[in-house]
């Protein structure tokens, strides 16, 4: 019994280690298309497809141009409830 608890314990660690290092999710065609020169602007020294960048694009939401952030509500990257919420502040 302790060993299949070990082995559970073991099993489990694997599994949440898998998740911290899985891929970030790729921009959609859209968002590269409409965001690039924002990327540029604001971002430009991240790497593509990072953490680093998404939390870049994230704290410029306010400067991105609307194309951008049309862009990232219909990719999901964003919810129009969260753009709108900026917009009021």
């Amino acid at each position: 019994m302790r060993t299949y608890l070990l082995f559970l314990i073991a099993a489990s660690a694997c599994v949440t280690a898998s998740v911290v290092v899985a891929e970030p999710i790729p921009y959609s065609k859209a968002v590269q298309k409409f965001c690039a020169a924002d990327y540029k602007k604001f971002c430009g020294e991240y790497g593509l497809e990072s953490a680093a960048l998404r939390s870049c694009m994230d704290r410029n939401g306010e400067s991105l141009s609307p194309s951008c952030v049309k862009a990232l509500v219909s990719s999901g990257e964003v919810s129009q409830a969260e753009v709108d919420r900026r917009k009021k502040h």
